[in-house]
C-alpha cells in the first residue's frame, strides 16, 4: 500500500480565507477536501484538526504515475484554495508524521509530529529526546510505563508492524457547499473567483461519484433580503468545472442585485451516472455532438432558457399545432405521430390569403378536419401547388368560407 497524508498547518487561516465560517471553519475545510480528494480514491481517512490520508497504491496507474498524480494533487488543492504538506510512506502513521514535520527522514522529524500531549512532550524533552529516532530507540517497556500503550502502538504501526484500522470518509448524497465572501460586493459578476472554488470543488465530488448533473443553482446571499438565486440548466448531463463555470457567467452578467452579496451557496442537482469517455484512434464523426450541446447551453444561459429549445412531433392533425418545444437533446421528430403526406418545414403564421389565378394546383386534396373540442377547428382540403413566385407551396381551401376567400398559402416546399 501507499498513503499519502495532507497536512494543513494553516487550516483555520485558509478555511477562513476561503470563506467557511465559524464556529467550526476547519471541520467544513477539511470536509470539503475529502469530499473533493474523493475522486482519486474512495479510501480517505479524516485525521483532524488539521489532516486527511489517501490510500493510492491502487489509483497511480490511472492518473500517469506517482509524479503526475502528485502534480495533479498540488494543482488541484490549489485551485480550492488550500496549501498542504504532502508525504508518501507504506503506512498511514508514517506518512502522517512525515507530512507534519514537512518531509525529509523519519528518524530525523522533531518529536512534536506524534501529536502528544504538551505533558508527554514536556517529559519527552526532559529525557533528552528531541527526534523521532531517538524516541524509536527507548526501551519499549519504558515508553509503556511512562507513556502509555497507546504510543507503543502508534510505534509499530508507523514501521509496519501492527495494523492500523481507519474509518473511511463517506460523501454525501448531493452536493452543497457555502462559502461566506470576503467583503461584500454590489455587482454580481464579482462572485465568480469564490464560486469557481465551489465549481471545482463540486467537480471532484462528481468525478469521484462517475457522476453529472443536469444543473445547478448558485443563490447570492443577502444580510436582509431573500436569496437571488440563480439556475442553470444542462442540455446534457456534465460535470467540467470550466464549462459551468462559462454558464454562470453568462447568467450573472445579467443580474441586476438588489442588496450586496455577503455570502453564495451552490447546490446541484441529483447525480446521474456519467461514466467516462475512452478516446479513438480514428475520427469520430459524432465528436462534434458535445461541443453542440455547449453552444446550446450557452445560448440559453445568455438568452434566457425558453429562447433555445428543439422541436418534436405533436399527435395533431392541424399542422400549426402539430409540434411542440422540447428540451435540447430530446425528442426531434419522433416516430410516433410522425404524418404520412409530405409536409413543409417552412409554415406562414398566420396562413396568407391567395387569389384564384395565384397559384396551380399539382397534387391533393388531402383532407384536414379537426379541431371542434378546442374552439379552434379547421376544415381544410390542402395541395400541392405552384405559385407566382415558381415556388412550390402548400395551400389549401377553407371549407364553408365565404366565395374568393376561401384560398390560403400555408407553408413553402422550396
Amino acid at each position: 500500500m501507499l498513503w499519502v497524508a495532507l497536512h494543513f498547518p494553516q487550516l483555520r487561516r485558509q478555511a477562513l480565507s476561503r470563506g467557511h465560517a465559524p464556529p467550526e471553519p476547519e471541520q467544513e475545510a477539511l470536509a470539503a477536501v475529502a469530499a473533493w480528494a474523493c475522486q482519486f480514491t474512495p479510501r480517505i481517512s479524516l485525521e483532524p484538526p488539521r489532516a486527511l490520508l489517501m490510500e493510492v497504491e491502487g489509483s497511480l496507474r490511472y492518473f500517469g504515475g506517482r509524479w503526475k498524480f502528485l502534480a495533479q494533487l498540488r494543482a488541484g488543492l490549489s485551485r480550492l484554495g488550500f496549501k498542504a504538506r504532502i508525504a508518501e510512506a507504506p503506512a498511514a502513521r508514517a506518512a502522517l508524521w512525515l507530512a507534519r514535520g514537512d518531509g525529509g527522514r523519519l528518524e530525523t522529524l522533531p518529536v512534536a509530529v506524534t501529536g502528544l500531549a504538551p505533558e508527554a512532550l514536556e517529559l519527552l524533552a526532559n529525557l533528552g529526546i528531541s527526534t523521532v529516532g531517538g524516541l524509536l530507540r527507548l526501551p519499549r517497556e519504558g515508553v509503556a510505563r511512562r507513556f502509555g500503550q497507546g504510543l507503543l502502538e502508534q510505534i509499530d504501526q508507523v514501521g509496519g508492524k501492527a495494523p492500523e484500522p481507519r474509518e473511511f470518509f463517506v460523501p454525501p448524497a448531493r452536493f452543497s457547499a457555502q462559502l461566506v465572501l470576503p467583503a461584500p460586493v454590489a455587482q454580481a459578476d464579482r462572485v465568480l473567483f469564490v464560486a469557481r472554488r465551489l465549481l471545482d470543488q463540486m467537480e471532484g465530488f462528481l468525478a469521484a461519484r462517475q457522476a453529472g448533473v443536469r444543473g445547478f443553482s448558485l443563490d447570492l446571499l443577502h444580510e436582509d433580503s431573500p436569496a437571488t438565486r440563480i439556475t442553470v440548466g444542462l442540455a446534457a448531463c456534465g460535470r467540467v468545472a470550466e464549462h459551468f463555470m462559462r454558464l454562470l457567467r453568462e447568467r450573472l452578467a445579467a443580474i441586476a442585485l438588489k442588496a450586496p452579496v455577503e455570502a453564495i451557496r451552490l447546490e446541484a442537482g441529483e447525480p446521474e451516472f456519467l461514466p467516462g469517455k475512452s478516446g479513438s484512434l480514428l475520427h469520430d464523426a459524432h465528436a462534434g455532438g458535445e461541443a453542440w450541446l455547449q453552444l446550446v447551453e450557452r445560448l440559453q444561459s445568455r438568452l434566457g432558457s425558453d429562447a433555445v429549445h428543439c422541436l418534436d412531433t405533436h399527435p395533431d392533425h392541424r399542422p400549426e399545432r402539430a409540434w411542440i418545444p422540447v428540451s435540447p437533446g430530446q425528442g426531434f421528430f419522433s416516430k410516433e405521430g410522425r404524418e404520412k403526406g409530405p409536409r413543409p418545414l417552412w409554415l406562414l403564421d398566420p396562413p396568407r390569403h391567395l387569389a384564384e389565378g395565384e397559384f396551380s394546383l399539382l397534387a391533393g386534396p388531402e383532407r384536414i378536419e379537426s379541431g371542434w373540442w378546442d374552439g379552434a377547428e379547421a376544415q381544410r382540403d390542402y395541395f400541392i401547388a405552384r405559385t407566382g413566385e415558381s415556388s412550390l407551396a402548400w395551400i389549401y381551401r377553407q371549407r364553408g368560407a365565404e366565395p374568393g376567400r376561401s384560398w390560403f398559402l400555408h407553408g413553402f416546399f422550396a
